[in-house]
């Protein structure tokens, strides 16, 4: 799929739309709809082929806004992005509103990997730690990963804190091999 040209510019209007109190219940809806045209390849051919004429998309996302109970507004903002041809792009423009949220909220998103389940514990000292490291309050998406030895991965925005043993590895490789 070709990436959307202006994903900001919709999510911006996405957010002018919503507001900054509507916003994670927006994304939320967004999210349901965009894993509904990715299970559904009937759904995402009647909002991406030209074949079906712009009557029909609008009468389906209504449907679908009905059974799923979305709010006037993220159906409104799904209807335009569908008439625009861009409806492809959902994913990619809700990232766009989440990172442009969470900018203005001063929030960042941050995954950890561990290769096993991290107690609340450690992850109310990890999410400390980095609320000191970043200045804003962290949100936590935690992923386990049987692939790391052992440490955790942690990735804020495009900057990523390695701890695992593979990571530490690979350092201590490229220290010797400098001398």
């Amino acid at each position: 799929m070709k990436p959307v040209k202006d994903a900001k510019k919709y999510a911006k209007t996405l957010i002018s739309m919503v507001g900054l109190e509507g916003m994670p219940q927006a994304l939320t809806e967004l999210t349901v709809v965009d894993q509904l045209m990715e299970k559904s390849p009937e759904f995402r051919s009647l909002l991406l082929s030209p074949l079906f004429p712009a009557a029909d998309r609008e009468k389906a996302l209504k449907s679908v806004a009905e059974k799923l109970k979305l709010s006037a507004t993220v159906l409104n903002f799904l209807t335009h992005l569908a008439s625009l041809r861009v409806i492809a792009g959902l994913a990619e423009i809700t990232r766009a509103a989440t990172v442009i949220y969470l900018e203005k909220k001063k929030r960042s998103r941050a995954t950890v990997l561990s290769p096993v389940a991290l107690s609340t514990a450690h992850l109310d000292r990890l999410k400390a730690a980095l609320k000191k490291l970043t200045d804003r309050d962290i949100d936590i998406e935690y992923v386990m990963d049987p692939s790391l030895l052992g440490g955790v991965l942690v990735k804020v925005g495009s900057t990523m804190y390695d701890s695992s043993i593979k990571g530490q590895l690979r350092l201590l490789k490229e220290d010797l091999i400098k001398g």
